[in-house]
């Protein structure tokens, strides 16, 4: 069984560690509040470390799963850091969804310390994570890959190696675009059909059964009908994503016009008090717009 490192214990996280532990693995985890999440961890069996230096030190395979650029440039080089408790042949795998360009700046900088980096973000929610469901996609070497797949297939069932450092996070970038854009297009399509008369359960559920049947119309169009907007995945953290996405494009020279529009609602619903509000309340932004809520 293998010495895994996690830091990085929020709403994702802890349960994708717990599942890691289910599985039979030793597991070593630094956290900087003892949140309720955490001490579930704790209490699953894994043991506490007095910093992410110790983590490294003890663990083979070190995961991070923190929610921005910045806290995983913390986590691993910061002050007593990974980084600081690294040996050479050791395993760095970053879970996060974070900058690509950035991405491969923190992998090279792993390597020069005679370790491999993963990029391997994550997409399926706070259900996916629960219930060791999670899409993984994948940036690096496939001999690393290769070491690292059975604790993937602990905590996902769609497990790809994408690419090369940083096509994980691409990867990511490219999911949480058609994530937004769909939320927007089942929001826009529920508000129509409430606004119009028709009920806008009954127009889910026909719809259901056709070419525009989708995960996010089956989870989230229910969420908006039904009112119920506690996270799952925050807003905020769709506004970084989308972020990233916006950011990549001008980097690269591609224009991303729905991904800006999406943004712009998001950003509505920060403005209305919604940043912890789960991605399917952007639908509140089209409903402000309409002055109609769904089911109205």
């Amino acid at each position: 069984m293998a010495k895994i490192g996690f830091i990085g214990l929020g709403i994702m996280g802890a349960p994708m560690a717990i599942n890691l532990i289910k599985g039979g693995h030793t597991l070593f985890t630094h956290t900087r509040s003892q949140t309720p999440r955490a001490k579930a961890v704790v209490d699953a069996g894994a043991k506490q470390c007095a910093s992410g230096k110790e983590v490294a030190a003890k663990a083979d395979i070190i995961i991070t799963m923190v929610p921005d650029t910045p806290d995983v440039d913390l986590v691993l080089f910061g002050k007593d850091g990974v980084a600081d408790g690294l040996s050479k042949g050791k395993i760095v795998v970053d879970m996060s969804s974070i900058s690509p360009v950035a991405t491969k700046a923190f992998a090279q900088r792993i390597n020069k310390l005679g370790c491999d980096y993963l990029d391997a973000p994550v997409s399926g929610g706070e259900v996916g994570a629960k219930a060791a469901s999670l899409t993984i996609m994948i940036g690096g070497d496939q001999a690393v890959f290769d070491k690292v797949k059975p604790l993937f297939d602990l905590m996902g069932k769609n497990v790809t190696l994408v690419g090369r450092n940083g096509d994980g996070q691409i990867t990511k970038v490219a999911n949480q675009i058609v994530v937004a854009l769909t939320i927007e297009a089942v929001g826009e399509a529920l508000l129509l059909a409430s606004k119009a008369g028709a009920d806008p359960a009954k127009v889910r559920q026909a719809l259901l059964g056709g070419f525009a049947s989708s995960r996010i119309l089956e989870v989230h169009g229910e969420r908006m009908i039904k009112r119920t907007f506690e996270p799952g995945f925050r807003i905020n953290l769709h506004q970084k994503d989308l972020n990233l996405a916006l950011t990549t494009a001008r980097q690269v020279g591609v224009a991303l016009p729905s991904t800006a529009t999406a943004q712009e609602l998001f950003n509505a619903c920060a403005a209305q008090g919604g940043s912890g509000w789960d991605h399917s309340g952007m639908v509140r932004a089209l409903e402000k717009l309409a002055n109609f809520e769904i089911g109205g």
